[in-house]
């Protein structure tokens, strides 16, 4: 079985490279490397939610399920720094790069540990989940972090996801809207969707 950016412990060799992104009208520099999702620059989806994204009025942190080496829950960190992100990642390479990008970075209002989806996530009580998630690990994997999400957020929470109209988007405001008695397509671009799901 070939290796995926979702392996808890990647062997991959380690390549690591640098990279600068724009994104929500700052520059960062993130080092990334073989082993971990979208290593060559920020991928297009990314950067669609973290564009798209509007930080919801109710207090309580936010949450990046699925961080890789950082540049959404860095960008929201960095927009929002009375706010406190959480970052999760079951891929430990990705985990250690984003505590390296938070640093060089100079962001400090963030967490950064390890979970598989949302599952190993003991707080609660989120204003909003932000995730671009593992398409590759299937359809039941997905699932299980909006479903994570919901029991995660407090009541007025949001959970955003970007999300391929090819790679399942119908079938994911399908199932946020069973999930969550709602589901708003934000954006579309290029076959990308930014959908919005609140928990009421």
């Amino acid at each position: 079985m070939s290796e995926h950016y979702y392996s808890k412990d990647p062997t991959v060799k380690s390549q690591p490279k640098e990279l600068v992104a724009a994104l929500r009208q700052k520059s960062f520099r993130f080092l990334t490397d073989a082993g971990v999702f979208s290593k060559g620059d920020v991928d297009f989806g990314s950067k669609l939610l973290v564009e798209s994204f509007v930080i919801p009025e109710i207090e309580g942190d936010v949450l990046d399920a699925g961080c890789g080496y950082g540049p959404i829950g860095l960008s929201i960190a960095s927009s929002f720094p009375e706010r406190k992100i959480h970052m999760v990642d079951v891929n430990e390479r990705a985990l250690a790069l984003s505590a390296k990008n938070a640093e060089n970075n100079g962001i400090s209002n963030v967490e950064i540990y390890s979970s598989d989806a949302l599952n190993d996530v003991t707080a609660t009580g989120f204003a909003a989940i932000l995730t671009n998630p593992p398409i590759r690990a299937g359809k039941s994997t997905v699932f299980s972090f909006y479903d994570g999400a919901f029991s995660k957020l407090k009541v007025g929470g949001e959970l955003w996801v970007v999300i391929q109209k090819k790679q399942g988007a119908p079938s994911t405001i399908q199932h946020l809207e069973k999930l969550f008695g709602n589901a708003e397509i934000i954006m579309k671009k290029k076959g990308y969707h930014i959908i919005k799901a609140i928990k009421v």
